[in-house]
């Protein structure tokens, strides 16, 4: 640990530094050093404050977004996609993308202990009901585990467990399990419900339905490092 210091005037002598609990005394201060030592807090601050927007920047530049839609083209490792609303997207795929493949499944295939995505909505029973419902693999159990906010209007992505299920008249009620938390949410009939399967670039054909996760760049284009497509003529509901 350094020794501590004081600052004080002798009464006769210039400004001086002493060691507080040593007997030698440091060498009187300068007006040169003074000057330095204001450069170098102000060369610090401005270090700092450059940092500072640089990381804002960063994060501006990071901006997350979802696109949905249908592949109109794939070229290289530029894939441009129709948006649902009619938009055209221009999507860079990353060095090593990940393609994963999204197949049709069933209510019937859902069963306590799996581990499944689903986006709700709050309804007037005041249970949530499902807009969505994707089954995980085993493999990928505990992936986003969690309840948050989703991007559709007034919703909510619940990645849980399912605990058990309580057959209903319009569709089973779940009661998903997570660290901190569970939720009930109703599954309508008519409910999208799908489940991930292995897929390639090369499933990356006109027509098929994708979703991407990616980050927009200052130029609007979209780079991302995986792709959900829809195989089989599935569209991902997510």
């Amino acid at each position: 640990m350094a020794t501590p210091v004081r600052l004080f005037k002798e009464p006769a002598g210039p400004l001086q530094l002493r060691v507080k609990h040593g007997r030698q005394p440091a060498r009187p201060i300068l007006k040169g050093d003074i000057a330095m030592h204001r450069k170098r807090l102000i060369t610090g601050a401005l270090t700092l404050t450059i940092a500072a927007l640089a990381a804002l920047q960063s994060v501006e530049a990071a901006e997350r977004v979802k696109v949905r839609g249908t592949i109109e083209s794939l070229d290289g490792d530029t894939l441009k996609v129709k948006s649902r609303d009619g938009k055209d997207v221009t999507v860079a795929l990353k060095a090593g993308a990940n393609v994963g493949g999204v197949v049709k499944a069933a209510v019937g295939d859902i069963k306590p202990g799996d581990f499944v995505g689903i986006a709700s909505q709050p309804t007037d029973s005041g249970i949530n009901g499902a807009i969505e419902v994707v089954i995980f693999p085993a493999a990928m159990k505990g992936t986003g585990e969690g309840d948050r906010p989703w991007d559709t209007p007034n919703s909510s992505m619940t990645n849980a467990t399912v605990a058990n299920a309580v057959t209903s008249v319009n569709g089973p009620t779940l009661t998903l399990k997570y660290k901190g938390g569970e939720r009930k949410i109703n599954i309508p009939n008519g409910t999208p419900i799908v489940t991930l399967a292995s897929a390639t670039k090369s499933d990356l054909k006109p027509g098929a339905g994708v979703f991407i996760t990616g980050e927009r760049n200052s130029d609007s284009t979209v780079s991302a490092e995986r792709v959900a497509v829809g195989l089989n003529g599935t569209m991902p509901p997510m």
